[in-house]
């Protein structure tokens, strides 16, 4: 194994900025040991592995963007049939994310998200059940319309609360991507559009009756939040009960966000990035009505996946996130104090594209990777 374990060093490194800070919120006990990080890897030799979920009994569901699915047993990937037949896996469409209802013991529920259709492409949501691995009872509960021309941005990754209420983020899709007032895709600031927005759903695809209503006065949607570029992390804050977002910016800019109802994030509109040609996007990211993230980087980190430490194993890094960066491939982990970021500090890196991290129910750390896709495990000692 290749990668390298960082354990102690923190570091802030260059260009990673914090914003303004937010109230004042519970933190976790302080443990102030340092916990020693063991590797395992599970598997390897795969294509992409974009999402990943467990089941009740620990065993692991994984999705390829190619569009396949697979559960993990015992390190053999047994791979599910019966997937949808309109599964879109160009540019950056594909089998995407994965999450298994959290009452799974009584209804046996998973949800997926995919990119559909042919050109211009759509994002569906399904959810369905397994019967001797294979897809049972699929069922589509929530879909785009079909105007994601240059097939990126999708997003796209699930989360439920502890209401049972789901979470979908959604990239802004549209004809290109390109920040600044006078963008042609302003799929993010519209409001009758689904894509750039966090959207809220029961979880069998209803809108909540307390969904915010945009403009005011409306009646609720399922647009939770809006002004998103490209959500590829989308996490539940257990320490503070407060959805998190990352979003994946241009050249720089990606972000960390709290999600909270009714908030406008900025895109296109503002950016702490700057177009692809080099063109500015703002000066800075302050507007009025805009809510700024809660930290960013200059620099283009790739940001990806992110996942809260929620286990007493791990010590010192309990209430701390993990975050993923494709662009410099690495894991980092982010030390929050009254929801503020205040040290940065590399879990795994040099060692390829990291595209999840999610905590088992063990308390271990899943981690999977690209060139070859793989998934590792962190486990603390």
């Amino acid at each position: 194994m290749r990668n390298r374990l960082l354990y102690v060093l923190s570091l802030v490194l260059l260009g990673f900025l914090s914003c303004t800070k937010t109230n004042d919120v519970e933190e976790p006990p302080i443990d102030t040991e340092e916990p020693t990080i063991r590797t395992n890897t599970l598997l390897t030799g795969r294509e992409i592995i974009w999402g990943m979920g467990f089941l009740p009994n620990g065993e692991l569901l994984f999705s390829e963007k190619r569009g396949r699915l697979y559960r993990l047993v015992n390190g053999e990937a047994i791979e599910i049939s019966g997937l949808p037949n309109d599964i879109n896996t160009s540019g950056q469409g594909g089998l995407l994310d994965l999450c298994v209802h959290p009452q799974h013991v009584d209804n046996g529920l998973i949800y997926m998200s995919y990119a559909a259709g042919g050109d211009p492409s759509l994002l569906k949501l399904v959810r369905f059940q397994l019967n001797n691995d294979q897809l049972s009872g699929l069922e589509t509960i929530f879909e785009t319309d079909a105007s994601n021309a240059w097939q990126g941005h999708y997003g796209s990754r699930i989360a439920f609360d502890p209401d049972g209420l789901l979470y979908l983020s959604i990239g802004e899709g549209g004809p290109r991507s390109y920040g600044g007032s006078d963008s042609p895709n302003q799929n993010a600031q519209n409001i009758d559009s689904p894509w750039g927005k966090i959207h809220r759903l029961t979880d069998n695809g209803e809108i909540p009756e307390h969904n915010p209503r945009l403009p005011e006065g409306a009646a609720p949607s399922s647009i939770f939040a809006y002004g998103i570029r490209n959500p590829q992390g989308l996490a539940w804050n257990p320490f503070t009960n407060e959805l998190w977002a990352t979003d994946h910016g241009p050249s720089g800019g990606d972000e960390v966000n709290i999600i909270a109802s009714g908030n406008n994030y900025g895109w296109p509109l503002v950016s702490w990035g700057e177009n692809y040609d080099g063109t500015p996007i703002s000066d800075g990211h302050d507007m009025e009505g805009i809510t700024n993230p809660i930290h960013y980087w200059s620099n283009s980190i790739g940001i990806g996946a992110m996942a809260f430490i929620s286990s007493d194993d791990f010590k010192a890094w309990k209430g701390d996130l993990l975050v993923a960066s494709l662009a410099q491939e690495y894991l980092s982990r982010l030390e929050i104090h009254d929801n503020e970021i205040v040290s940065e500090s590399m879990v795994i890196e040099g060692e390829g594209r990291i595209r999840n991290v999610k905590q088992a129910p063990d308390g271990t750390i899943y981690v999977s990777l690209e060139d070859p896709g793989r998934i590792i495990q962190l486990i603390p000692e």
